[in-house]
């Protein structure tokens, strides 16, 4: 009897600690994004300068043939003129799309020109239904950790993603430096970015 009121306890007391943990990532999550949005434009495109070059190094090691890319959002680092790059070197690009919203994210392919259409929260995707399988994604963070561990708007998707997608493929988190704290205290469920890119370095896990 005593073990079963000791693990109704601790059974409660996992639900206690998964409950503040969900209320401390909102909590974050909202101070990051009020961080990231009051930077003066301008400087935000200096940092996007430096962060497209260290992934145009990074994606000539080696050349990647299929990349997810994503469409920025409240204020991200803005991957359009790599897309570009991409394109003009006979890359292809895949643009996330979602199709369940307690399942994984689907990639279809894209090129610069291709229709588009809104999809969840406005964002766009692509019309034509090519779904691909990257070798590489891009991971917009609102935050990451030292160890690699990407903190996103609470939804879920591209963990659920690259746990989904097999052979699993390369994830190269994506942010600015603000956006780095100490842990996201990661749980079982998440999954670390293999790189996480900045303005002020490439970070490998």
């Amino acid at each position: 009897m005593r073990r079963g009121a000791s693990s109704a306890c601790s059974n409660r007391r996992c639900n206690v600690e998964r409950t503040e943990l969900k209320a401390w990532r909102r909590s974050e999550r909202q101070r990051l994004l009020v961080l990231r949005t009051g930077v003066p434009p301008a400087e935000r495109r200096r940092w996007g300068d430096h962060i497209e070059a260290r992934l145009r190094a990074l994606l000539d090691e080696p050349t990647v043939s299929i990349l997810g890319v994503y469409w920025p959002f409240q204020a991200e680092f803005d991957p359009r003129p790599l897309i570009d790059w991409l394109s003009a070197r006979g890359s292809k690009v895949a643009l996330p799309a979602v199709v369940d919203k307690k399942g994984p994210l689907e990639y279809r392919a894209w090129r610069p020109g291709e229709p588009l259409v809104d999809g969840v929260w406005n964002i766009p995707i692509p019309r034509k239904r090519e779904i691909v399988l990257p070798q590489t994604v891009l991971a917009p963070l609102v935050g990451f950790d030292r160890q690699c561990y990407r903190l996103g708007y609470g939804g879920g998707y591209f963990d659920r993603t690259l746990a989904a997608l097999s052979p699993r493929p390369r994830a190269i988190g994506v942010g600015f430096e603000l956006s780095r704290i100490e842990t996201i205290y990661p749980q079982s469920f998440d999954v670390p970015m293999d790189v996480v890119v900045t303005e002020a370095e490439i970070r490998r896990r």
